[in-house]
């Protein structure tokens, strides 16, 4: 005889399809082939950019660079330098790139010193749209800016005619996180009265910054609070340093002062924590969505307009190279002009759904 608990089992196998085990899939497949995310920082030289990557990623990725003399630095332009480097954690592999921008905002004159970083964003997006209409689809490497951390120096009072220029220029091509480089010269009211100036002059030139998505209403308590509080932080106010110290017998890394030590992981001190909570475990992923479903749509858009004027142009030309008497259209050959503007027309709709 049958147990009943037997019974409902056998109940319940008979009700499972098994489709439920779809994300479980998803998640062994997309481990195994890793993750990559690009980042991108900019800044004038001496606002602490190396040093805070390091700290972000907890090793050190300029352990071989010479810092340029006085002298150097005077004709010294805006140069891209990338850095790609495998990190595994928890059998989880990420593939990070990291671009710096050495020269940014050095010299007297800074007119034009952002046009080396606007090409290098443009010409990602068009290697990757390049790849994306190539026959190779499956392996392609997303080499994309996919976040921009744009430093502020903490001795001015709000945005520079440079920072303005600059964000101006790329924030509809990037994710821009402002962030203040070493809060540690500021005092807290300083520090509050700078982002208040800061975010005031975003809203003030249009200009626009990532932000943070909202909260679906099934998410718990706790994780809209901590939600609130980063997008509170904005911007960023943070301090950078690979020094490990020892405050009461417990190693943590700061800076070390005559009135009292600055630690970076503290909450209280900087928004350190906050900005890596936000970059690698809770936003990395929006990060990416944002730069393939905003930022690149909008470039790819650009060029299926570009390659369907161009198009429609040859076509005109031909028509009117093989007419001799062009301007004595009949009815029908501008019926078919309409036509073929129609077709190109969704042609591009159909580009942009699929």
């Amino acid at each position: 005889m049958t147990s009943p608990r037997f019974a409902r089992k056998y109940e319940e196998e008979k009700e499972y399809i098994g489709f439920a085990c779809l994300p479980e899939q998803i998640h062994r497949k997309t481990v195994k082939r890793g993750f990559d995310f690009t980042l991108m920082v900019v800044g004038e030289s001496g606002l602490g950019k190396s040093t805070l990557v390091n700290s972000l990623f907890l090793m050190d990725l300029y352990k071989n660079r010479t810092v340029p003399s006085v002298e150097e630095r005077i004709g010294k332009t805006t140069e891209i330098q990338k850095k790609t480097m495998d990190i595994e954690e928890k059998g989880v592999k990420l593939r990070l790139t990291v671009v710096d921008t050495p020269g940014f905002g050095d010299q007297v004159n800074a007119e034009d010193c952002w046009l080396p970083v606007e090409k290098y964003i443009d010409d990602q997006f068009e290697q990757y749209f390049k790849d994306e209409s190539g026959l190779n689809r499956k392996n392609i490497t997303d080499n994309r800016v996919h976040c921009c951390l744009y430093f502020l120096s903490p001795y001015a009072r709000g945005l520079r005619p440079l920072d303005v220029e600059f964000m101006k220029r790329v924030h509809n091509k990037v994710n821009i996180v402002p962030v203040i480089a070493k809060s540690d010269t500021l005092m807290p009211n300083e520090i509050k009265r700078l982002k208040e100036k800061v975010l005031e002059e975003i809203a003030k030139h249009k200009i626009s910054i990532y932000q943070f998505p909202d909260c679906d209403d099934d998410e718990d308590e706790e994780f809209k609070r901590h939600d609130q509080q980063l997008k509170e932080c904005i911007p960023f106010a943070v301090i950078g340093s690979n020094t490990v110290l020892d405050v009461n017998g417990k190693k943590v890394r700061g800076r070390m002062y005559p009135w009292g030590i600055v630690e970076v992981d503290n909450p209280q001190h900087c928004d350190f924590a906050r900005l890596r909570t936000m970059l690698i475990s809770t936003h990395m992923h929006d990060l990416k969505d944002m730069t393939q479903d905003v930022h690149y749509e909008n470039y790819r858009s650009r060029c299926i307009n570009k390659i369907t004027g161009q198009t429609a142009k040859e076509r005109i030309k031909l028509k009117r190279d093989s007419c001799q008497n062009f301007e004595a259209i009949t009815e029908t050959d501008r019926l078919l002009q309409e036509k073929d503007e129609e077709v190109c027309f969704y042609c591009v709709i159909m580009l942009d759904i699929f």
